[in-house]
């Protein structure tokens, strides 16, 4: 199987089954992930397991975050119940002189993409999720984040319902996209 093989098999995976990647399974697949394109060789992302009741913590933030009360919130305090295993995405801009913090961000989606494709390819479902609420105040707090630091979403990892279920793709026209100067 070649890399394009794997790239045009991924799906988004909505629904999965409770089951989910140990941390020793996570490790190697972090680490490569983690070798993307990076200006300056900063590493300007770091990754966040979230399981159990950290999940419910999320939930709350979401929350708080929205306005909404708790029984108005209960379907939004739910989202992060929907797999067992999140995984916090997020950017930590570094100073530097000759690399923006739009670059920094651009290797942070790197890693969670080439992240969700690696999942996918060990068997997991993936979704990268994200929403109005991802920078929200009651969510930065509640994943910790410094100053420097921008969550950019969530990949929800769990076990396959069925190929069947995955997300659809819409084929690209790959002549319009790539255009010649």
């Amino acid at each position: 199987m070649t890399v394009l093989d794997a790239v045009v098999r991924r799906r988004s995976h909505a629904k999965v089954t409770p089951a989910a990647p140990t941390r020793e399974q996570l490790l190697p697949l972090v680490g490569a992930a983690g070798l993307v394109a990076d200006h300056g060789s900063l590493r300007p992302w770091r990754l966040i397991e979230l399981r159990g009741d950290s999940r419910e913590r999320l939930g709350d933030a979401l929350v708080l975050a929205s306005g909404l009360d708790d029984e108005s919130g209960s379907n939004l305090r739910a989202k992060p119940l929907r797999a067992s295993l999140l995984i916090a995405v997020v950017a930590v801009h570094q100073p530097s002189f000759k690399v923006a913090d739009w670059e920094q961000d651009a290797a942070a989606s790197g890693v969670a993409h080439i992240l969700s494709l690696l999942l996918t390819e060990a068997g997991w479902g993936v979704m990268w999720r994200t929403g109005h609420l991802t920078r929200t105040e009651p969510v930065r707090r509640m994943h910790r984040l410094a100053d420097n630091e921008e969550l950019l979403g969530w990949l929800y990892v769990g076990g396959r319902v069925s190929e069947a279920k995955a997300g659809a793709r819409v084929p690209i026209d790959a002549d319009r996209m790539l255009t010649a100067l």
